[in-house]
C-alpha cells in the first residue's frame, strides 16, 4: 500500500466528497551511486564559491532570483514561505470539460483519490456522473505547498487526479518550424496517405501496458543479481561492446517506404525499447550481436 499524502475532500457545488490522495505511479528507473573507484567510498555533494573555489558554509547559502543576467533580488526563507497557497487539502472543481480537449502535452502527474469516511456512495456518485457525462473536472489544489491546475478523471473504478502544467509551461507551436497541416502543401499525395492510413490499420491493437517492458532496466536487474550471486559486489568488470551496426540506407522515397511497411505486414509485438523512431528495417532484421564478455576474471584465474 503507498503511502497517503494527504486526507481531503473534493468540492463541486454544495457537495464535498471525503477522499485520500496517493501516489498513482511508483518509479521504477535504473539508479547509480558515484563510488571512488580505489575504495569504493560514496562520492559526496560539495558546494563552493564558483569564483573563489573556497567551500561556502550552509549559513552563508541565500536564494536568489536571476532577474536580469548577473542580476539577482535575494529572497529569505520566511518571504518564500509567505508566497506560499495555504494548503486547504481540498480539491476544488473550477468547471467540467470535455475529456478530449485536454490535451497530452498539459498532462503531468497522476495521483489516485480514494474514499474516506464512509464516503463510498458519493464518490461512486461523482465518478459515475462524470463517466456517463465524458467529461472530466479541472480543479485547483494545494500540493506539498504549491498551486496546482489538476484534471479530475474518472478510471475504472477509481477517480484519478492528474496535475496539469499551466498554459506557459507548454512551449507554444509557433517557436517551432512544423509541416503546414494541410497534407498537399506538406508534399503529401493522396496516395501516400492512403497506404499510410492502410499500415495504421494494419498495426493497430488494443492498448494493454502490460504488453511493453523496460528491458534495459530488466538487464541491468539480471547482471545486478549475477554479480551478487557470484560475490563481485566491488568488483569492476570490462566489459566489450556489441558488433556496431552496419549504417543502412537512407530511403528517401515515401510511397516505397510505406509499400514495404504494408508487404510486411503487422509486426510481431516486441517489448518497448530506448530505440530511435526511425530505425530502418536492414536493423531491425539483423542478428542480434553476441553477449558481452566479462576479461576480469579470464585474466585473474590466467
Amino acid at each position: 500500500m503507498p503511502h497517503m499524502i494527504w486526507k481531503g475532500a473534493i468540492s463541486f457545488g454544495l457537495v464535498h466528497v471525503p477522499v485520500q490522495l496517493y501516489p498513482a505511479t511508483q518509479s521504477e528507473k535504473v539508479g547509480f551511486n558515484l563510488l571512488d573507484k580505489r575504495s569504493m567510498d560514496p562520492i559526496g555533494y560539495k558546494q563552493f564559491n564558483k569564483n573563489t573555489g573556497k567551500d561556502v558554509t550552509r549559513e552563508n547559502i541565500v536564494r536568489g532570483f536571476e532577474y536580469e543576467k548577473g542580476k539577482y533580488v535575494v529572497m529569505s526563507d520566511a518571504e518564500i514561505r509567505s508566497a506560499n497557497p495555504e494548503s486547504t487539502q481540498t480539491v476544488d472543481i473550477l468547471a467540467f470539460v470535455e475529456a478530449p480537449e485536454i490535451s497530452f502535452l498539459s498532462l503531468d502527474t497522476p495521483y489516485y483519490l480514494a474514499p474516506d469516511r464512509k464516503g463510498e456512495k458519493v464518490y461512486a456518485l461523482l465518478r459515475d456522473a462524470l463517466k456517463a457525462s465524458g467529461k472530466v473536472g479541472i480543479a485547483n489544489v494545494v500540493l506539498h505547498n504549491k498551486q496546482h491546475l489538476a484534471a479530475l478523471i474518472p478510471v475504472g473504478p477509481a477517480l484519478a487526479l492528474n496535475t496539469l502544467r499551466w498554459a506557459d509551461e507548454v512551449r507554444d507551436f509557433d517557436e517551432f518550424k512544423f509541416p503546414d497541416e494541410n497534407s498537399k502543401k506538406a508534399g503529401v499525395s493522396p496516395k501516400e496517405l492512403e497506404m499510410a492510413q492502410r499500415l495504421i490499420d494494419d498495426m493497430s491493437d488494443a492498448w494493454n501496458p502490460h504488453d511493453y517492458h523496460d528491458t534495459f532496466r530488466e538487464d541491468i536487474m539480471a547482471l545486478v543479481n549475477k554479480k551478487v550471486k557470484e560475490g563481485k559486489t566491488e568488483e569492476v568488470s570490462e566489459v566489450e561492446e556489441g558488433a556496431p551496426r552496419k549504417a543502412s540506407a537512407e530511403i528517401l522515397d515515401l510511397s516505397e517506404l510505406l509499400k514495404r511497411s504494408l508487404k510486411k505486414g503487422k509486426p510481431a509485438r516486441r517489448a518497448a525499447k530506448n530505440t530511435d523512431d526511425d530505425t530502418s528495417e536492414a536493423e531491425a532484421e539483423e542478428p542480434a550481436a553476441k553477449p558481452a564478455r566479462k576479461t576480469t576474471t579470464r585474466r585473474k584465474r590466467a
